[in-house]
Order: C-alpha cells, then structure tokens, then sequence
C-alpha cells in the first residue's frame, strides 16, 4: 500500500528506541523526512541515518524543548507535516512501576504531568500554526489503555495518558476544520526498553513473583493482563497504526482512538 507520505515532514519525540524509534524507522521507509527528537542519540538511530533523518537532543521536561525540536523541523526541511507525540514514560530519575497512590508525591505527579502531558501541549502548541501554513496535517499522539481501564499502578500515568486521550479530542474538534487530524494510538503492554532494561519493569515485576525475567514477559504477565493473544506487543506493531494515522489515507480519521493492547481490554 502506498501511504502517500514520500517528501512528508515529520517529528517524533521519544525516538531513540522503543515506540519512537519503530515509527521513525517506518516513517523514513516511506519516504518521509524526520527529525527525532530524544535526550540522547542511540545506536539504532545513527545505524538508520541517511539525509531524511535528523536526530535532536531534546530535554522534554524544559519546556521550551518542544517548541525548539519544531523549529528545528522548519529550518532543516521547510516546514511541518506530521507530529508524533510519542515522548513518555518515567521521567528522568524516576523509577515505575509505582503500587499504590500513595507511592507518588505531588512532585512525582508534575513529572509525570510534565513528560506525558505537558510536553505534547506544547508540541501542539508550535506544530499547529505551521501546519495551517501548509493547509493541513496529522497530529498522532501515543496514548495508553491505562488512560481507559484505570489502576493503582502508576495512577499518576494513567492521569496523565487520560488528559492525552482528552487533549486529541479537543484539538481535532477545533483543527479538523482546517484541515489537521488529530489521533491517538494507545498501546497495551509492549517490548519496549521500560520492561526489558536491566532494572526495568520485567525486573521489578520477576523479583515480586518470584520467576525469572523471560518467564515472567512469555507466561505471567499475559496470564496477569488476560492477553488474548497471549503476549506483548512488538513496537513496530504500535507503528503501523500511527503511520497509517499519520498518512494522508486516513483522510477521514480524526479524533479517533486505534488501542494495539494485545486484547487487554475487554469492554465494549
């Protein structure tokens, strides 16, 4: 299928690995120019390379990184077609899972605010004038199913990943008019660095059941979360569904949720 996305201009937060990494390993497969944006470079961003990819240090708890890796789209390409607000997670020091709501502070929840929220508004904020400039856009924010299916665990997360659900809503409401679709794709449980880094949730999560890594990601925790396909999702999974969300066919999808949960949810 051709996405119709060859000359496109993209920026991905969180890009160096994971989720972001995926989509923007798929984005310049289609031809798309990209600036990807992440605190340090990694190996399979610079292993990517190639003259549509450029990769932008970016603290996304200043707020004045978002605002910057935009400008840095519109001085290396022209301009602005797509954002992906991928960028979350545990903010830089702080360790998650989390049990309960009172594992968190109100500094832990501004964090967490910060990272998963804040630094998509402001993302929104810089990337949506320059995409009426160019008569339009696709706007994809990375959500989660904590956002519908609510838990003690992580509570100040999935506060935050539900105000990203709402966010989408509300500027597609506003921007679709005028030619922006705003998406937002929410993962269940992925192979991404936050489970299986060394000290990551898989460890956490092992040490607390008593088995090792690899039998707690393959057998307890699709047993746990009730996985109707029996195990976690692979990030390029994720990325299919935002890069079709990004691309011009789905011209009339906006403001729409596509969950790539493994099955986790259960409700109608």
């Amino acid at each position: 299928m051709d996405l119709q996305l060859t000359g496109k201009v993209a920026v991905v937060t969180g890009a160096s690995k994971g989720i972001g990494f995926a989509v923007t390993r798929t984005l310049v497969e289609e031809g798309v120019q990209v600036v990807a944006a992440s605190r340090r470079t990694s190996p399979e961003l610079e292993a990517l390379g190639g003259p549509r990819l450029v990769h932008v240090s970016a603290d996304f708890m200043d707020p004045a990184a978002p605002g910057a890796v935009i400008a840095r789209a519109v001085d290396v390409f022209g301009g602005l077609d797509i954002l992906v607000n991928n960028v979350g997670g545990a903010p830089p020091g702080v360790t998650l899972p989390r049990a309960s709501f009172f594992d968190a502070t109100d500094d832990d929840w501004r964090a967490v605010f910060e990272l998963n929220l804040f630094a998509a508004v402001r993302a929104c904020r810089a990337a949506i004038p320059l995409m009426l400039e160019r008569g339009g856009g696709a706007i994809v924010n990375v959500s989660s199913v904590v956002a519908r299916q609510p838990s003690p665990v992580n509570v100040d997360y999935g506060a935050a990943k539900a105000g990203m659900s709402n966010l989408t809503k509300v500027l597609s409401e506003e921007f679709g008019p005028r030619g922006i679709r705003v998406n937002t794709v929410s993962p269940g449980p992925v192979r991404t660095p936050w489970w299986t880094d060394e000290g990551g949730a898989a460890d956490i999560f092992a040490a607390q059941a008593g088995v090792d890594r690899e039998r707690l990601m393959r057998e307890v925790v699709p047993r746990m979360m009730s996985l109707t396909t029996g195990r976690l999702a692979d990030p390029q999974e994720i990325a299919d569904a935002v890069v079709l969300l990004a691309s011009p066919r789905s011209a009339s999808t906006t403001g729409a949720e596509i969950v790539v949960d493994s099955g986790l949810l259960k409700a109608v």
